[in-house]
C-alpha cells in the first residue's frame, strides 16, 4: 500500500505524522499546501541514533511559511516560448490537434514552471528494479525515508524529500501527498550544501503495474533535472534506452547517469561496465559532461557502502547551485518539441510562385478564353472595314450581297459549340491544377494540402467568369477605328469611279451622236479609272495591315490582361495567401529554433 512506504520495521504509518511519536509539535508545522509534513519518522530514527535523546540534528522543524522568488527565463528562451506560441497560434487553422499537442504542453509546463520557485531544483531519481535508486535516495537523504528491500516493486508511490523551505508548491505540481513528503536529516552543513535541493523517488520504470509505471512518465515530465540508476546487470536493458534514454538525449544537460552497485563487481570490472555504459549512452545520442563540454554526468558509486556517494552529492551541490536546471530543462523540451514540428515546417526550397509560374497560367487562361483567335478576329475585321471603305464601288456592292447574312461589320461571334466550351473548361482546370501542383511541390504535406484547396476554391466558377469576361472584353465595341489617311483614299477611290464614269458617258454620247468621235480622253479616262481604283485599293490595303495588326494586338492583349486579372482575383491571390502564411509560419518556427529563419 502507498500508505505503508517508510523504512522496514516502521509500523503504523498513519500515526506517524502524529504528535504522540515525536511529542509535542507547533500547529503551524505544516507546508505551504496545508499538509502537515511526515516527519516523524526521521526524527524517531534520529532520536534512535542519538541514545533516545532528541539532539538539535535529527529534530524536524516546521518550515515557515515564506515567499520564494519565482523561476526567470532568460530574454533568448523567453523570445523562443513567444514564438512557439505564436507559431501555434498560427498553425492551428492547418495542423491537428494531435501535432501540435506537444508544442502547447510544453508552453503550458514552461508556464507553470516559471510561476513557481526558482530557487529550487527538483531532480528525480528513477531506476529499474533492483537498481538500488532507494537505498541511493536514504543515502543521499542521510537517513532511512524510501523503503528498501528484496520485495519487488518496493517504490509503489514517489516520494519527495526538500533540503529548504519554500518548494511545497513545486511538489504539489507533481501531485504529491503530504504524507509522502519529507525532510533529510537535518545539519547545518548538509542545508549549505544542498539548500535548494528537491528529491523525488520515483517508482521502478519497469514495474509490472501499469500504473507505477504512469507515474514515472508523468512526474518525469514535470521535474527539473533527472538521475538514472542503473545496474550492472541491467544497465543496457533496452526498455531504459529504447523508451526513456534514447528520446530523452536532448536532455543531456540536466541528466545523471549512475551505475550502482559497483560493489558487486571485480577489480576493473566496474571500469569496463562504465565504459561500456558511456558507449550505450553514446550510441542513444546522449551528449556525455567531458572536457568541459556540456551533457550528462556519468558516475560510478555503492550506494550501500557509500563509495562515489560523496562524489555525487558534490556534482548535486554545483548542479543545484547553479539554479539553471529549470531553465535548460524547459529549453530542451523547447527543442524537442521544435523538433518533432520539423517535418511540418521545413523543406528543401523556398516557398514562392516564379514569375514563369504566373506567366504560364495566364497564359493558359488566355488560350482558354480564345485570346489569340479574338486578336485575328479583331485584325480581320479592321481589314474588312478598310476594304468596304477604300474598295472600288463595284466590289464593294459585291461584298455587300455576299455579308448580308453575317454579322455586322467590327462585330466578332464568340458563341462556341459545345464541344469548344468543354474544351475550354477543361483547358481552365488544367491550367489551375498544374498552378497548384507546382506552388505545393516541396511543401510540407498540410501546406501542400492547403495550397491546393485553395486553388479548387478558386477554381470553382472560373470558367464561367471567363466566359463572361470574354463576351465583354474580346469583342470590339462598334467600328474600328479609322486612321487618318482613310478620307484621302476613299477621295482617291470616288475620284478613279468618276473618272470611270466620265469616260463612260463621254464614249457613250459619241456612239449616240451626242458628241464628235473622240476616243482618245474618254478611253484614257476610263483605263485611268479602272486601272487605278484597284490601284487605290490595293494601296489601302497594304497600308492597313500595320493599323490592323496593332488592332487586333491590342484586342488580344486586353483579354489576355482581362483573363489574367480574373484568374489572378480568384485563385493566384488565395495561393499565394496560403503561401505568404506558410513563409511567416516558417519564420516563426526558426525562432522557436533560436536561429535564423528556416530558408
Amino acid at each position: 500500500m502507498v500508505g505503508e512506504k517508510g523504512a522496514p520495521g516502521a509500523k503504523g504509518r498513519s500515526g506517524a505524522s502524529s504528535g504522540s511519536r515525536t511529542g509535542p509539535r507547533d500547529p503551524s508545522a505544516r507546508t505551504e499546501s496545508g499538509d502537515p509534513w511526515d516527519d516523524g519518522l526521521i526524527a524517531r530514527r534520529a532520536g534512535e541514533a542519538g541514545g533516545g535523546e532528541r539532539g538539535p540534528v535529527g529534530e524536524s522543524r516546521a518550515p515557515a511559511a515564506q515567499t520564494v522568488p519565482p523561476l526567470a527565463y532568460d530574454g533568448p528562451l523567453r523570445t523562443r516560448l513567444d514564438a512557439l506560441r505564436e507559431l501555434v497560434g498560427l498553425s492551428r487553422a492547418r495542423l491537428d490537434s494531435g501535432t501540435l499537442a506537444e508544442a502547447g504542453r510544453v508552453l503550458d509546463e514552461a508556464a507553470a514552471r516559471r510561476r513557481l520557485s526558482g530557487q529550487h531544483t527538483v531532480v528525480a531519481i528513477a531506476g529499474a528494479t533492483g537498481s538500488g535508486k532507494s537505498t541511493l535516495f536514504n543515502a543521499l537523504a542521510g537517513v532511512a525515508i524510501s523503503e528498501t528491500g528484496v520485495r519487488r516493486p518496493t517504490t509503489a508511490a514517489p516520494i519527495a524529500c526538500s533540503w529548504s523551505d519554500g518548494a511545497a508548491s513545486l511538489i504539489d505540481r507533481l501531485g504529491i501527498p503530504g504524507r509522502l513528503r519529507r525532510r533529510p536529516l537535518q545539519s547545518p552543513e548538509a542545508e549549505a550544501q544542498l539548500r535548494g535541493l528537491v528529491l523525488v523517488d520515483l517508482p521502478d520504470h519497469d514495474s509490472a503495474a501499469v500504473q507505477h509505471r504512469e507515474q514515472v512518465d508523468r512526474i518525469l515530465a514535470l521535474v527539473d533535472a533527472v538521475i538514472w540508476v542503473v545496474d550492472p546487470e541491467k544497465y543496457a536493458d533496452a526498455i531504459l534506452h529504447e523508451r526513456y534514454l534514447r528520446p530523452l538525449a536532448g536532455h543531456a544537460e540536466v541528466m545523471f547517469v549512475v551505475l550502482n552497485q559497483v560493489d558487486r563487481l571485480p577489480g576493473e570490472a566496474s571500469h569496463q561496465v562504465l565504459d561500456d555504459l558511456r558507449r550505450l549512452l553514446d550510441e542513444d545520442g546522449v551528449a556525455l559532461r567531458e572536457y568541459g563540454e556540456p551533457g550528462a554526468t556519468v558516475l560510478s558509486l555503492s550506494a550501500l557502502t557509500g563509495d562515489g556517494v560523496g562524489e555525487l552529492r558534490e556534482a548535486l551541490e554545483q548542479f543545484v547551485a547553479e539554479r539553471g536546471a529549470p531553465a535548460r530543462r524547459v529549453r530542451a523540451d523547447l527543442d524537442a518539441a521544435a523538433a518533432r514540428l520539423w517535418p511540418m515546417y521545413a523543406d528543401q526550397r523556398r516557398a514562392g510562385l516564379s514569375e514563369r509560374t504566373r506567366d504560364e497560367f495566364a497564359a493558359r487562361l488566355a488560350d482558354a478564353v480564345g485570346a489569340t483567335a479574338a486578336g485575328e478576329a479583331a485584325e480581320r475585321a479592321w481589314l474588312r472595314n478598310a476594304n468596304r471603305a477604300c474598295g472600288t464601288p463595284w466590289l464593294r456592292l459585291w461584298r455587300w450581297y455576299q455579308d448580308r447574312s453575317e454579322p455586322p461589320t467590327g462585330r466578332l461571334a464568340l458563341q462556341a459549340p459545345v464541344d469548344e466550351e468543354a474544351t475550354a473548361r477543361q483547358r481552365v482546370e488544367h491550367a489551375v491544377r498544374v498552378l497548384s501542383e507546382s506552388a505545393a511541390t516541396g511543401l510540407p504535406a498540410p501546406w501542400a494540402q492547403a495550397v491546393r484547396e485553395a486553388a479548387v476554391r478558386g477554381a470553382q466558377g472560373l470558367p464561367e467568369a471567363l466566359d463572361e469576361l470574354a463576351m465583354r472584353a474580346g469583342a470590339p465595341t462598334g467600328r474600328p477605328p479609322r486612321p487618318g489617311w482613310w478620307p484621302a483614299a476613299v477621295l482617291a477611290q470616288a475620284a478613279m469611279t468618276l473618272l470611270q464614269v466620265l469616260g463612260g458617258l463621254w464614249l457613250l454620247g459619241q456612239i449616240i451622236g451626242f458628241m464628235s468621235p473622240n476616243l482618245g480622253v474618254p478611253v484614257v479616262l476610263m483605263v485611268i479609272g479602272i486601272v487605278g481604283g484597284p490601284a487605290v485599293e490595293w494601296g489601302c490595303r497594304l497600308a492597313a495591315r500595320g493599323p490592323a495588326r496593332r488592332y487586333g494586338d491590342e484586342a488580344e492583349r486586353r483579354l489576355r490582361e482581362a483573363a489574367a486579372g480574373c484568374g489572378r482575383a480568384r485563385v493566384l491571390d488565395p495561393v499565394a495567401a496560403e503561401l505568404l502564411r506558410y513563409r511567416e509560419v516558417r519564420e516563426q518556427y526558426g525562432r522557436v529554433l533560436g536561429t535564423a529563419p528556416v530558408v
